[in-house]
């Protein structure tokens, strides 16, 4: 009688950003990590990506600065828990994996392996 798959949104798989292999991400380097303290965010442009870093509880995760609904710029958005919202639709995003979680967005956008090495910031962007 109950359904034994679990309840998906119509547009979850439509327009899924696909996590690139860390392996082949080109590492560069940001800033001091001490710039990004607890509960902050830093912008940064990497060649010609717009990205917002963003420290969660000491945890560091990188994604495109760009809504996908209509350009928006997530940076300037609140977090709430892992989730950013676009200030100006409400489009909220996974900060962890880049996934659209709430409407209106329904594609996906980039999330960035993010590591710190001898006290910097490095994000990882896809080797062209």
């Amino acid at each position: 009688m109950g359904c034994t798959k679990p309840a998906t949104h119509w547009w979850s798989s439509m327009f899924n950003y696909t996590a690139f292999d860390e392996s082949k991400a080109e590492f560069v380097e940001i800033a001091p990590a001490s710039e990004l303290p607890n509960g902050e965010r830093l912008f940064v442009e990497v060649g010609d990506k717009p990205i917002v870093i963003f420290n969660i509880a000491g945890q560091l995760f990188a994604i495109g600065d760009v809504c996908s609904h209509d350009e928006g710029p997530l940076g300037d958005g609140d977090v709430e828990g892992h989730n950013v919202v676009c200030p100006r639709h409400g489009a909220e995003f996974d900060i962890r994996t880049g996934k659209a979680v709430a409407m209106p967005a329904v594609v996906d956008i980039p999330a960035y392996p993010v590591q710190v090495r001898d006290g910097n910031i490095f994000v990882g962007i896809p080797k062209e």
